[in-house]
């Protein structure tokens, strides 16, 4: 007899839908997506329970009519986690599910290639490099590219923002997309900084708290270097063989932490964020499924991210507005970072300059243990404040005449 099949489905119903298994004896797992009929057109679906029954008769069931996967993309503990952030915030199954996927996923498509992507010039592109028709950042590819393929990741460090320059030498035949090997190892790219006194014993303090779940609030003044203790945890955690989450609030954050990553740890490093093409940020999401990526960056949409080997998550600058989710599924990144924390078993630190009042009041209750970190680093002075009265004053664009002037003067010493 075939088994039944509970399906969740992106349409805003809080249910799932019942299935029977496809006519040709394949049998999917849990988290693995399947094309089934629904009224009169086909949808993707989340397998999320195998059943022996149904409250519906079974000759009112149809049967799935294709698997789209080999293996789970949604493993058992992101499936359990994302139960919860249904139940917690109000959201519908399915749209909940397939908010966690990337969009290439969420179709009934192939998985993308999961070789690492490099581009390289074509004989037409050598040929190319001294026309001075090519200008600003083309010019400074095809440059990039002249002596060898160049990795993604290492593009993404000395060019940010060359997909739009390789698109353009791509349709005009000078550049081509190849797949390139890499080693997974954890060796450090350059040494970490001597940490202070309050560094070292933030990194001890979290180091000697032990394996299992714990919440940390790192709570330091701009320029004491918290990035620095996350970079120790997260050398901590690689040398464990282990995978680490770093949430950044902003997009226009992760370029310059993605340059830290990369600069210091030999390991890949999956970014995902909104502004990444379909196939690419489909791509980190399966490197990170598949333990590929040692480490994923990004911005809420990356607390998602399958963590199959997890060791440590990162929420930096966690009073942020930005963590909170405002269209479609509502939900708040820090918050169900917390959540997944405590189902993979590993510690979380929550890093502010100016910590929420939930988590300092988490803080004060002894639900998270405090770090702080009062002294910046190379003891640098504190940057001078000046509040203005701005009443009677008349502004440019809201902008005070002693702003202006202060940034004037900013600019002509070039800085």
């Amino acid at each position: 007899m075939t088994g039944i099949l509970r399906v969740a489905l992106p349409v805003p119903l809080p249910q799932t839908f019942d299935y029977l298994s496809p006519t040709d004896g394949a049998m999917p797992q849990t988290g693995c997506r399947v094309l089934v009929p629904f009224g009169r057109a086909r949808r993707v679906g989340v397998v999320v329970e195998h059943m022996t029954d149904s409250a519906l008769p079974r000759e009112q069931l149809k049967p799935v009519l294709r698997v789209l996967d080999d293996a789970p993309l949604l493993d058992h503990q992101l499936l359990s986690s994302l139960s919860r952030a249904c139940d917690y915030w109000c959201g519908a199954v399915g749209e909940v599910l397939f908010n966690a996927l990337p969009v290439w996923l969420r179709y009934a498509k192939p998985l993308p290639l999961s070789d690492n992507e490099a581009w390289q010039l074509t004989v037409t592109g050598r040929s190319a490099l001294d026309a001075r028709s090519r200008r600003g950042a083309s010019a400074a590819l095809l440059a990039a590219l002249s002596q060898r393929a160049l990795r993604a990741e290492e593009l993404d460090t000395a060019l940010p923002g060359w997909r739009s320059a390789a698109r353009r030498l791509h349709a005009a035949g000078l550049t081509e997309r190849v797949a390139m090997h890499s080693e997974n190892n954890a060796h450090a790219r350059s040494s970490a900084p001597t940490l202070n006194d309050e560094q070292r014993n933030a990194v001890a303090a979290i180091a000697n708290a032990g394996g299992g779940f714990r919440t940390w609030l790192l709570e330091g003044v701009t320029g004491s270097g918290k990035t620095e203790v996350y970079l120790a945890l997260i050398e901590r955690a690689l040398a464990q063989g282990k995978q680490a989450l770093m949430l950044v609030p902003e997009i226009g954050l992760a370029p310059q932490a993605l340059r830290r990553l990369r600069e210091r740890f030999d390991v890949p490093v999956a970014l995902l964020h909104s502004n990444l093409a379909e196939g690419e940020r489909a791509r980190a999401w399966l490197a990170a499924r598949d333990g590929r990526a040692r480490i994923v960056l990004g911005t809420r949409s990356a607390v998602f991210a399958p963590l199959p080997n997890a060791g440590l998550i990162v929420v930096d600058e966690e009073h942020d507005g930005s963590y909170k989710q405002q269209e479609g599924f509502r939900y708040h990144a820090r918050d169900f970072a917390l959540m997944r924390a405590q189902a993979l078993d590993v510690q979380i630190v929550l890093g502010s300059a100016t910590p929420s009042l939930e988590s300092l009041a988490n803080a004060d209750a002894g639900r998270y243990g405090h770090l702080r970190l009062r002294a910046r680093v190379h003891a640098r002075a504190a940057s001078p404040v000046h509040v203005l009265d701005l009443r009677g004053l008349k502004l440019q664009h809201g902008l005070s005449p002693a702003l202006l002037q202060a940034l004037d003067v900013c600019i002509a010493r070039g800085e």
